[in-house]
């Protein structure tokens, strides 16, 4: 279990009028009330879920779970309907709400947080765009996610969701790493 300590982030560093010198914004962690854990259901979500949960813990923050349904993925499925299959949007969405819900259910059981303060949002839409309504609608004051989505591509999510997050949120973004990511990017570093 990582532990967190309770500590200052300055951030804005805004200059005096009429001079040079600069006076820092502070933003107190006390401050970070709800936190969102962006989800997608891959095989980090649950490690991705506990990394939020206990940070939540520390700061004893409400915890806003979002899993955004690509609408992309239901353009997908009507054409496959138009094709003379027969599967349909409504039913996809359906079904794949219910396995996402069974698994978020397997990690709130597997969790020691409180569910009371627990809120999870299911939605379809653009990622981006309905994670960044999110962050305005729920008051997030920050974000926690992943660096890859459901596929092994992480240089293709890492140039979708998570970097248009990291760019466009008007809140911090915490991105999580298992232990074998971490090691594997370690491995990479030059120290000479």
């Amino acid at each position: 279990m990582t532990e967190f300590k309770q500590q200052s982030i300055y951030q804005d560093f805004i200059p005096k009028k009429g001079g040079n010198v600069r006076e820092t914004k502070e933003i107190i962690m006390d401050d970070i009330k709800n936190i969102l854990v962006a989800l997608a259901f891959s095989e980090d979500s649950e490690g991705i879920y506990n990394y939020a949960a206990n940070i939540a813990q520390t700061f004893n923050a409400e915890l806003v779970v979002a899993n955004i349904i690509n609408s992309r993925d239901i353009s997908a499925i009507g054409m496959v309907a138009s094709m003379g299959y027969k599967v349909d949007a409504e039913h996809y969405v359906k079904g794949v709400k219910t396995e996402r819900e069974k698994m978020l259910d397997r990690f709130l059981a597997n969790s020691s947080f409180d569910r009371k303060k627990i809120r999870t949002i299911f939605k379809v839409g653009n990622p981006i765009d309905e994670l960044l309504k999110l962050i305005v609608k729920e008051n997030i004051d920050m974000i926690v996610m992943g660096v890859k989505g459901r596929s092994d591509l992480e240089h293709v999510f890492i140039g979708s969701v998570a970097e248009k997050l990291f760019r466009r949120s008007p809140v911090p973004v915490i991105s999580f790493r298992d232990e074998k990511s971490a090691e594997r990017l370690r491995k990479k570093i030059k120290l000479t």
